[in-house]
């Protein structure tokens, strides 16, 4: 029987055939991909919305648990979990009484000022004769001054010996000791140069609104003196206070570390846009002397921490970056819980509309949350106490959650898979953190304390020099740590200018005296709670 070919076939060679088959797999292929970049842009721009528009709590969502009774035997022991009603309820606290008097929100030994108010010769209009007090009523009010400008003038006498110089002896001149000046050759004083630093770098107000200020009180301060003023007392005072604290710092046997950028406009070497780095090391909760010092560097290498912790042994809680990975074989480095919390909700935020993909974002946040709570019932127990909990109650989870991860099957560059790749790569890290009842779970009390400085930075901006970067880290420092040990920056700045400049540094230990711990009274913060 005659083959007929029909209109709408055609015959065509089996190299055509072939080549018509190899297109159309690249662009399945091609298609493939463009899906997958497709997907990430979503999820990228979603996120981007969350972070602008949504909740910055990282508090888990009530229904999140409920992710957990859909997978296996695994996690059995954990999906049965009832909250108890202690469990319930909000935590304790204690209220603050709302400032509806003055008498409320005011230290008792703050300055009253009494101004009475009386009527001249009151006389009464029934009779004419001159009325008798017999009461009073009192009206309070907070009375607020800007900030005053005052000239000191410091006169010093001197003293000679009348008789000796009668009887023609040789006669002694005795003058009256000279305190040393914050700044030799300079007007300043400890008042001003304390005041300029913690509006700066507490309040972030830049020197030229600063300048402003005074202008408009009639001080003609230029904020190129200001700025003179703030740098050359921090390298005289501070930076020898900031490299006793370093001593201290790498004694300690549990600390927290991490980096932000920063841009110097004359770093040697490198453009004005490019990427500086300052880095963050701080005690952990396991003290009541904190210490939080800031490094500045050029960039990013492993080198510098390495450097700045040489002498250190213990845990050292930090991020997933790998530079914290090439340390000293004594540094055992312990991951952090929040990060790859904070991944598993972005992949849940991501935009991505898959049910299956939704509920796998929120069954690995619920693991983490659930396991940072049950952590957070530990608090008031001694570190082996804690340490022997967290191995009964507190891993388990942690074990189930690898488990379920196991499980889960993501695109590798999808945001649920960029999270399950981070648990496994960082898994090692993260187990760390059970080692030792002294270590924390997460590194947001690193993340905490590096906060002020990206707040200020905003302000800034940028850095001139790599050594005016240098010492805005070692201002930071100090003012930083003096806040963590519940002092005033402000008063004990203005106590160290007066101090130190009249203290012989050069004998040892001398430095000792001026570590926030050793502090008068007069520098505390009068903060209540």
């Amino acid at each position: 029987m005659e083959n007929k070919i029909l209109p709408e076939m055609i015959t065509i060679s089996r190299e055509e055939y072939e080549k018509l088959i190899s297109k159309s797999q690249k662009l399945e292929a091609q298609n493939k991909t463009l899906e997958t970049q497709v997907q990430w842009l979503s999820e990228q721009l979603a996120l981007a919305n969350a972070r602008k528009y949504g909740s910055a709590s990282e508090k888990i969502d009530p229904n999140a648990m409920e992710q957990l009774s859909l997978f296996a035997n695994e996690a059995e022991w954990y999906l049965d979990y009832k909250p108890t009603k202690e469990e319930q309820k909000v935590s304790e606290h204690i209220r603050r009484k709302r400032s509806g008097s003055v008498i409320d929100i005011v230290p008792e030994d703050v300055p009253r000022e009494v101004v009475e108010h009386r009527i001249d010769n009151p006389i009464c209009s029934e009779c004419g004769e001159t009325m008798t007090e017999i009461g009073k009523e009192s009206r309070y009010s907070l009375k607020i001054v800007p900030a005053t400008v005052t000239v000191v003038e410091d006169v010093y006498y001197s003293y000679a010996c009348k008789k000796c110089e009668q009887n023609n002896v040789s006669t002694p001149v005795v003058k009256t000791p000279r305190d040393n000046p914050v700044i030799k050759g300079s007007f300043a004083s400890p008042e001003a140069v304390a005041h300029i630093m913690t509006q700066k770098f507490v309040m972030g107000s830049p020197l030229y609104r600063q300048e402003l200020e005074l202008n408009r009180m009639g001080v003609d301060l230029s904020r190129q003196t200001m700025s003179n003023w703030i740098l050359t007392a921090s390298e005289s005072w501070l930076s020898p206070l900031y490299d006793r604290l370093h001593e201290e710092l790498a004694k300690r046997e549990v600390l927290h570390a991490d980096e932000t950028t920063l841009r110097v406009l004359k770093e040697p070497g490198k453009g004005s846009n490019s990427k500086c780095y300052m880095w963050l090391y701080r005690t952990s909760g396991n003290t009541d002397r904190h210490i939080v010092l800031y490094d500045y560097q050029r960039d990013r290498k492993a080198e510098h921490p390495k450097e700045f912790l040489k002498g250190f042994k213990g845990y050292l809680h930090a991020d997933g970056y790998a530079g914290y990975h090439k340390l000293s074989d004594e540094i055992i480095v312990a991951g952090c819980f929040a990060h790859l919390k904070r991944k598993f909700r972005e992949a849940a935020d991501g935009g991505i509309k898959d049910e299956s993909y939704i509920t796998a974002s929120r069954t690995g946040e619920s693991y983490i949350s659930r396991l940072m709570h049950e952590d957070s019932k530990l608090e008031g127990l001694n570190p082996e106490e804690r340490q022997k909990a967290r191995l009964e109650i507190v891993k388990p989870i942690f074990e189930a959650l690898l488990s379920w991860a196991k499980t889960i099957k993501a695109a590798p560059k999808s945001k649920l898979g960029g999270a399950i790749h981070y648990l496994f790569e960082q898994q090692k890290y993260l187990e760390n953190c059970f080692r030792d009842g002294r270590c924390e779970l997460t590194n947001n009390r690193a993340e905490r304390s590096i906060k002020p400085f990206v707040i200020d930075r905003k302000n800034f901006l940028f850095a001139n020099t790599p050594s005016g970067a240098k010492q805005t880290g070692i201002m930071f420092s100090i003012i930083e740590t003096a806040k963590e040990n519940g002092l005033d920056p402000y008063s004990y700045l203005r106590w160290l200018f007066v101090k130190m400049p009249n203290t012989d540094l050069t004998v040892e230990n001398s430095m000792d005296q001026f570590l926030p711990w050793n502090a008068p009274n007069e520098c505390r913060s009068r903060i209540k709670g």
